[in-house]
């Protein structure tokens, strides 16, 4: 349900099963079975009313960026790549004007399905770790391409492209067009789902560079 090239380090699956085996059996069997680029981590029994999907109360996405004159053959595929100079804490202003409830129209991917352009943001945090950027966003729901095209005006504003009060007259146009262009989907990471009705499952994991935010 996501675009190629975009990674997860957590994800909820759910499925129905007449055998019984052990947490370590249902782990080892599947991974048995399953790609090297894909492995599950943890396994819990669940009440029939659990869905995966529908259960789900919030998403947090991390976002990477190497921003270095020099593209870096290490992190190929693994973050997107910005040679100019990023300023994170211009990119953080401009992230306020996203939080909260909005039409994220001007974020949506034209082929985009939902019924509603509505959504709830509830946290957008950005940080530096060296040559790396990083975006974290979490809310209760994502559009097509949302996650990649606020990143990409994000980056119209962190290189100085854009002011930091544009995101906000970008939010209010509800139009694609008034936006910057999709952001590459290699930095792009699904970290945790909520699940507050079920305490019980993980609902959050490491990005792929560790506990940063």
């Amino acid at each position: 349900r996501t675009d190629t090239g975009v990674h997860a380090t957590h994800q909820v699956v759910s499925f129905t099963s007449v055998a019984r085996r052990p947490s370590a059996g249902w782990i080892r069997g599947v991974n048995a079975i399953l790609p090297e680029s894909v492995a599950v981590r943890w396994m819990r029994e669940v009440d029939e009313k659990f869905h995966a999907r529908f259960s789900a109360r919030s998403r947090t996405y991390e976002y990477w960026i190497w921003n270095d004159p020099v593209r870096s053959p290490l992190f190929e595929g693994a973050a997107g790549w910005v040679f100019r100079p990023l300023d994170e804490a211009l990119m953080q202003r401009g992230a306020t004007a996203l939080i909260g409830e909005h039409d994220f129209t001007s974020f949506r991917a034209s082929e985009c399905q939902a019924k509603t352009p509505v959504r709830t943001i509830s946290e957008l945090e950005i940080v530096r770790r060296g040559a790396l950027v990083g975006v974290r966003i979490t809310a209760n729901a994502f559009l097509q391409h949302m996650v990649r095209n606020i990143v990409g005006a994000l980056i119209y504003v962190g290189t100085g492209r854009e002011r930091p009060e544009w995101i906000a007259e970008v939010l209010a146009a509800k139009s694609r067009d008034a936006a910057a262009p999709t952001f590459s989907p290699a930095g792009l990471y699904l970290t945790g789902v909520g699940y507050p009705e079920h305490p019980h499952l993980p609902q959050l994991s490491s990005g792929p560079f560790g506990k940063v935010f």
